[in-house]
């Protein structure tokens, strides 16, 4: 069972990765193709933790999986929307 800090912290790191990416998606909108790299890593790290949600919720109580798949759709949306961004 997963316990309520690993949940905590992975929380955590998703919330990081969200506030990363949404700052790369406002900077290549001002710099179009300029940061590919960090766009590219942006993206990474919402697709490794959109991963790591989905393995943890394999360990988790039915509260702790509502709270990872409601993180796992913000992860989703924003990915999606970097993909569509004209970048």
């Amino acid at each position: 069972m997963a316990t309520r800090q690993s949940v905590e912290d992975l929380l955590q790191q998703c919330e990081d990765a969200i506030r990363n990416a949404h700052e790369e998606y406002k900077e290549s909108s001002r710099q179009e193709h300029y940061n590919d790299d960090d766009y590219t890593r942006a993206m990474q790290q919402l697709e490794d933790a959109y991963n790591d949600l989905a393995q943890l919720a394999l360990s988790s109580n039915s509260q702790q999986r509502e709270q990872l798949h409601r993180m796992r759709l913000q992860l989703q949306q924003l990915q999606n929307n970097m993909t569509l961004n004209d970048h």
